[in-house]
């Protein structure tokens, strides 16, 4: 279940950081919110899906990683980033 392209393109052109900007941290982890938005609601129609809910796994543990990294990087990026996306502030190990 991969993303519409005219969804993708539009949290691309909201999250980046410049014009030819597609693949930064902070888009990555935009991109990554929105598949995991999308597994979510296809879990709740489908509560016996365990091979999605593995990817559904994977995926956060993906932007987990990635949020962490950012963290480390620039920490008023990642605390914008999060307030934008509305996702709970990773603690770092």
């Amino acid at each position: 279940m991969p993303l519409e392209k005219t969804l993708k393109a539009s949290i691309i052109a909201e999250h980046r950081a410049n014009e030819s900007d597609t693949g930064s941290t902070e888009v990555q982890i935009a991109i990554l919110h929105a598949r995991i938005q999308q597994i979510t609601e296809h879990l709740k129609k489908n509560r016996k899906d365990f091979h999605s809910r593995r990817g559904l796994m994977m995926l956060v543990g993906k932007r987990r990683r990635l949020e962490a990294y950012l963290r480390s990087r620039d920490i008023a990026r990642y605390r914008e980033l999060i307030q934008k996306l509305s996702i709970r502030e990773v603690k770092p190990r």
